[in-house]
């Protein structure tokens, strides 16, 4: 204030308005950064946490059954999140039971867990999460993330200082331009009042370039002088003055009008910058709030559709160990087939939450090729009408589909089961599904679904494909998982083309989807059908007489459990089991068995490392080696039929499937050792 007191009018104009823009600017800028960096706090915490208790859900069955591989291979899910530095399970007697630890960061955890509770040490944020079940506490979660805190700070004083700078510079350019408005008449005045004093020559004025104080001032001044001349100056004079001065206002007008204009165009300019700012930021939080309700809906109804099928299987189970509630053959009988429909349901679950994952993050590659649709519909209408016949409904397929589409074949069969299978489930009895194609836009074929159900209202088609969304069939009679059809649409889009619905209320529905239409020469021929019937040819070319010698290789107790059970039915088959890949070789160099089951994820020596040394030895090199494995997923198959096993059942296990393929291996040792005989 010293300062400004001694300087000029000008100085101190420019000192108060860039003083007061500083002042905002960092009050405001503060505010923002302090509000981002506990929003940044808090999500970060929230976040872990989430994931501490994701983990915790998925790692207490490994923890129960002891299973520290299946807990590795659930703390490497976190290298998909690029902030976690390192992460860690305890058992429940505060040992460290597996560990993760992200590229390029070092590998140290604390001897022993902590409470439960989150805390920042340095530039990571650790925190500690029990896992419970049951009400039993199994062990610990320990999470160490990067904490970005202090380097946010530093990016955003580095941001702040450039944006202060250039807002006082903008603000001092405006102010050397905008200050002449305020100076230049008081200038003016004191000016002529010196000239006056110098020359004695009242007919000098002012000049009035506002209507503001400095204006009246400068009218004030003029008045004197004025005052002064008309005692010097007859009433002439003081007519000329009069003129001038309706002159000078004018001029002042217009100039107020001028500058008038311009600020309006400023301010608006600034509050559509405002409004826009304020938009994009809303529009960011809206975004992240539907993230998260979307995150939270997905987990809420996993764990509901998780739950439901589980329930059956161990509720029924329950009733058949149980030996107070005393049970008929017949109830244990439609007991087995409720756990068995519940198992399955909770198969299908599973395996379209993971086609969906698979679409969802761009790892499910597709091999698109001319697919004549005649087949296509063929080995549908094979599959699907068995469920037609079951509840009443008649499938109706086009006589001559002569039409091709570019598709992945295997997935265009998937799409339209989907399609077929809802069409029936949905229907009424002795209702009708109408399957057609017909060229549609340019270059493209229309496949399309009709089915005479109820049909679906406007509200239910604005939220058709969304994840586990049943359409208010959640408490129908009717199974489903609300995935497939969110699977379905991912599918087309990814093979390049559409899928849409029409439908009508009390009349049915018509699912459509529309692909790129292929020359309908050279078409690859498919030999899927065939496949299928030599694989389900019954194989009589055996002695079934004789008793033939299975060997099992399977770490898993209940897994062996299960197969020596199925195995007991079949009276000219004896098993031999083994623990491990090791003492499974030993047994097969020792008894030679007919057949070999062997699973993947054996300790110490995998499956697939068995199979080398079995087919390297001549005595046991032509064994038939079948793989029984949970690896379900494509390129696990591929990777074991390239290894060389005989075939690949995935658990759970089909029994039909099961005793197929070892009649097939079977039949294969029969014909090797009549031609070495």
């Amino acid at each position: 204030m010293k300062l400004l007191q001694f300087n000029s009018i000008r100085l101190k104009l420019l000192g108060i308005v860039l003083l007061t823009t500083f002042v905002a600017l960092v009050v405001s800028l503060c505010a923002i950064v302090v509000y981002d960096l506990r929003a940044y706090h808090k999500n970060l915490i929230g976040d872990m946490t989430t994931q501490a208790e994701l983990l915790g859900h998925m790692t207490a069955p490994a923890l129960s059954f002891d299973d520290k591989q299946l807990a590795h291979e659930n703390l490497n899910l976190l290298r998909i999140r690029s902030e976690v530095q390192a992460a860690a399970i305890y058992n429940a007697q505060g040992r460290l039971y597996a560990t993760y630890t992200a590229p390029d960061e070092t590998a140290q955890f604390p001897a022993a867990p902590e409470a439960d509770g989150v805390r920042v040490e340095g530039r990571s944020l650790v925190l500690y999460k029990r896992i419970i079940s049951n009400g039993a506490t199994l062990g610990t979660i320990y999470l160490r993330a990067n904490y970005e805190l202090i380097a946010r700070t530093l990016d955003y004083s580095v941001i702040d200082g450039i944006v202060i700078i250039c807002a006082m510079s903008i603000a001092l350019l405006m102010m050397i331009r905008l200050e002449r408005v305020v100076t230049r008449p008081i200038y003016a005045i004191s000016n002529i009042a010196r000239e006056v004093v110098q020359q004695r020559d009242y007919s000098r004025r002012a000049e009035k370039t506002s209507d503001d104080e400095v204006g009246e001032l400068v009218n004030s001044f003029n008045d004197m002088l004025a005052e002064i001349e008309h005692r010097t100056k007859e009433l002439e004079a003081s007519n000329r003055e009069i003129a001038h001065e309706v002159e000078e206002r004018g001029r002042a007008q217009q100039e107020v009008m001028r500058l008038n204009a311009e600020l309006e165009m400023r301010v608006h300019e600034r509050t559509q910058q405002l409004e826009t700012s304020n938009s994009e930021l809303a529009l960011a939080k809206e975004s992240a709030e539907k993230a998260n309700q979307a995150k939270s809906a997905f987990l809420s109804n996993m764990s509901h559709e998780l739950r439901t099928p589980l329930n059956a299987i161990l509720g029924f189970a329950q009733l058949l160990i149980s030996d107070t509630l005393i049970s008929t053959p017949e109830q244990k009988k439609e007991f087995s087939q409720h756990i068995l429909k519940a198992g399955r349901h909770l198969l299908t679950l599973i395996n379209e939450i993971l086609d969906l994952a698979k679409v969802e993050s761009g790892t499910m590659t597709l091999s698109l090729e001319p697919v004549a649709l005649s087949e296509v519909f063929s080995e549908s209408q094979t599959m699907i009408e068995p469920l037609g016949a079951q509840r009443g409904v008649r499938l109706m397929f086009p006589k001559k589909a002569d039409l091709s589409v570019i598709a992945d074949r295997t997935r265009l069969k998937q799409i339209l089961l989907n399609l077929l299978s809802n069409a029936v489930k949905y229907n009424r009895e002795g209702g009708t599904v109408i399957v057609d194609c017909a060229a549609a836009a340019p270059g493209h074929v229309r496949i399309s679904v009709q089915d005479t159900g109820e049909g679906l209202n406007t509200a239910q088609l604005a939220e058709l494909f969304q994840p586990f969304n049943r359409l208010g069939q959640e408490k129908g009679t009717e199974e489903g998982t609300g995935i497939g059809l969110v699977v379905t649409q991912r599918l087309v889009q990814m093979m390049g083309g559409r899928i849409g619905v029409n439908s009508t209320v009390g009349i049915g529905s018509v699912f459509w989807i529309e692909l790129k239409s292929a020359a309908t020469g050279n078409l690859p021929v498919s030999n899927e059908g065939t496949q299928a019937a030599i694989n389900k040819t019954p194989v009589t070319n055996y002695d079934q007489a004789k008793p033939t010698t299975l060997l099992y290789v399977e770490d898993n107790p209940a897994n062996l459990k299960l197969v020596e059970e199925i195995v007991r039915f079949r009276a000219d088959l004896k098993l031999l089991t083994a623990p491990d890949a090791h003492l499974g070789i030993q047994l097969a160099r020792a008894h030679l068995p007919d057949v070999i089951l062997m699973d993947i994820h054996l300790p110490g020596m995998s499956g697939i490392g068995a199979l080398r040394i079995l087919r390297s030895n001549p005595t046991t090199a032509l064994i038939p080696v079948i793989a029984v494995t949970a690896n379900a997923m494509p390129n696990d198959i591929e990777r074991g039929v390239e290894a060389g096993f005989f075939r690949y059942i995935t658990k759970p296990i089909d029994i039909d499937e099961f005793f197929e393929a070892v009649n097939s291996a079977l039949e294969v040792s029969a014909a090797q050792r009549r031609q070495t005989n």
